[in-house]
Formats: structure tokens, sequence, C-alpha cells
């Protein structure tokens, strides 16, 4: 089995401010994030070495934006999301 079986995958967007390195200037911006919540059940054709996965699987979150633009008009640069995890767990 995969862990993709283990898991029920959605998208959420979470707020979070950030300050841009070029004009150095304070935003908050929405970042994307999939989220793998644990199924209540394992599906019924797995073996004893998937049950031992699925009872040390957590729930988490990974970070799928790696670069956001800046809010300001005037520098609109891209930068790299540095100081937030790309993983969460739940």
């Amino acid at each position: 089995m995969q862990e993709r079986d283990y898991f029920d995958e959605s998208e959420a967007a979470k707020p979070i401010n950030l300050t841009c390195p070029n004009c150095r200037q304070a935003a908050e911006y929405s970042l994307r994030w999939l989220v793998r919540k644990k199924k209540q059940r394992l599906p019924p054709r797995a073996d004893a070495d998937d049950r031992a996965r699925f009872d040390k699987a957590q729930s988490y979150m990974v970070l799928r934006d790696d670069k956001v633009q800046c809010s300001n008009n005037r520098c609109r640069k891209r930068f790299d999301i540095s100081g937030v995890k790309t993983v969460v767990l739940l």
C-alpha cells in the first residue's frame, strides 16, 4: 500500500505575515497548504506491515508555495518564504 491510502487530502490557505527582503515592507500573504488527515480506518486489503505503518501515521500539513510576490505595487518582486516550517504536524 502507498502513503496516499492512509490519508484524505485537501487544500487549505492560511494567512501569514512576511516581510519582503527587497523593499522591507511587511504584509499578510495567503499560503497554500496540502492537508493530509489520517483516515479513521485502514483499507481492508492491508497486511501486518501496513497496519504497523498506519498506527504510526499522523495527520500533517505540507507547504505548497515556496515563493510569493511582494504586495507593494512599486516592488512586485518574488521572494523565497523563509522562517516558515514546510511540514506541520496536526
